[in-house]
C-alpha cells in the first residue's frame, strides 16, 4: 500500500491512503489519524489501511479525492529518530579521491552514519530554506526505510523484515560548512538542515522483484533546474543494505517504530549514468581536470528525485523543491 500525510495545520498532518497510480487518494481518519498510529500498531492497524487501498484502486472508495502532492507533508512529518548512512562506497571513494586522501579499510565492512534532525522534516514540495548562498548548497537523493520496532542487536536478516515502508529523501547539504563541523570530530550539525522526502511512503511489496535483498533495484532520478543529471541505478552497488544499515544502528541501542533510515547518495562507478548529488560531479570534474568547474545551487534553483517502476509510473511521487532565502 501506499501512504502519505496530508496537511492540516497540525505538526503530524492527517494520514491518506494513495492509490498504486498515484492518482486518487482517501482520508485514513477512521482507521488512524497519523502514520506514527500505525507504526504503533502496525499488526492490528495495517490490514485495515490495506483493505481501504484495495477498495480505492477498484474507484470503489466513496469519499476518495484527487491526490495533490503539493498538500504533502513528509509521510512522518516528526520521526522517532534519522540515522543516514553511506552505503554507496563509490560515493566515498570519489570524494575522498578528488581530495587525495585514501577510503581506510573499516569503510568496506563498518557503515558509514550519522544521526541527523527527526523533528522538522520536510514535504515534497517544500522550499529548501538556507540562510546564505555561500554555504555551498547541495541535493542528495536517497532512498530510506521507516523501521518497525528491533531489538538491540537485531541480525541484517531479521532488520530487513523490520522494515515497514520505503520513500525517497534529499538530504541537503551545506558542503561549505562541513569541513570545519568535521574537524571537530563529532560530526554533522549545521551542515545538515531539514530532510525533505516524498509524497507517499511505500510497503515493500509494492516494489515486487525491484525489491530483492534489502536493496531497491531501479533507477533514481534527479533533475536540476529542469535537466537531467542523474539516472542512478540503487540496487546493485549498493554496498550495505538496509538490513546491515539498520543492524548498525542498532548494535547498542534498540530501534523504535517511527525510525528512519537513509541510504545515503546513490552512486554508480559508470559516470555516464550522472550524479545524485554536486559534490560527486565536482569530486569528478577534480580528478579529470584537476579543479571542480560546476557551482553549487543558488536561490531559486530547483531540483527534483523521482523513481519509477518496471511499468514506467512513479513509485513513490517525486520531490520537487525550490532553493529559498529566509523570509
Amino acid at each position: 500500500m501506499k501512504l502519505a500525510t496530508y496537511k492540516d495545520g497540525s505538526r503530524d498532518g492527517q494520514l491518506v491512503v494513495v492509490s498504486r497510480d498515484l492518482s486518487t487518494a482517501h482520508h485514513a481518519n477512521g482507521i488512524a489519524g497519523r502514520l506514527q498510529q500505525v507504526l504503533d500498531d502496525w499488526n492490528f492497524l495495517s490490514p485495515q489501511l490495506q483493505d481501504l487501498y484495495e477498495t480505492l484502486n477498484q474507484g470503489k472508495a466513496r469519499h476518495a479525492f484527487a491526490f495533490e502532492p503539493a498538500q504533502c507533508m513528509a509521510p512522518l512529518p516528526r520521526a522517532c529518530q534519522w540515522a543516514d548512512g553511506s552505503a554507496y562506497l563509490n560515493h566515498v571513494e570519489l570524494v575522498r579521491k578528488a581530495r587525495g586522501a585514501e577510503v581506510p579499510e573499516s569503510f568496506y565492512t563498518d557503515p558509514l552514519m550519522y544521526q541527523g534532525g527527526s523533528d522538522d522534516l520536510l514535504g515534497p514540495c517544500d522550499d529548501i530554506v538556507v540562510p546564505s548562498e555561500k554555504m555551498g548548497i547541495d541535493f542528495e537523493s536517497e532512498v530510506a526505510v521507516i523501521t518497525g520496532d528491533l531489538p538491540m542487536g537485531v541480525s541484517p536478516d531479521a532488520a530487513i523484515d523490520g522494515i515497514r515502508l520505503l520513500m525517497l529523501a534529499n538530504d541537503v547539504s551545506l558542503r561549505h560548512l562541513i569541513p570545519a563541523e568535521l574537524a571537530k570530530g563529532f560530526g554533522f550539525l549545521q551542515s545538515k538542515p531539514a530532510t525533505a522526502f516524498s509524497p507517499v511512503a511505500v510497503t515493500p511489496d509494492e516494489l515486487g522483484t525491484a525489491w530483492q535483498g534489502g536493496r531497491v533495484h531501479l533507477t533514481l532520478q534527479t533533475q536540476w533546474n529542469g535537466r537531467k543529471v542523474g539516472l542512478c541505478e540503487a540496487g546493485p552497488e549498493m554496498t550495505f543494505h538496509f538490513g546491515q544499515l539498520i543492524a548498525h544502528l542498532a548494535t547498542t541501542r534498540r530501534v523504535r517504530a517511527g525510525s528512519i533510515v537513509g541510504s545515503g547518495t546513490v552512486s554508480n562507478k559508470d559516470w555516464s549514468r550522472g550524479y545524485s548529488c554536486i559534490a560527486e560531479k565536482r569530486a569528478i570534474e577534480t580528478i579529470e581536470s584537476g579543479a571542480p568547474v560546476t557551482e553549487f545551487m543558488r536561490y531559486g534553483d530547483t531540483v527534483r528525485i523521482e523513481m519509477k517502476g518496471s511499468d514506467g509510473q512513479s513509485v513513490f511521487g517525486a520531490i520537487e523543491q525550490t532553493v529559498a532565502a529566509p523570509g
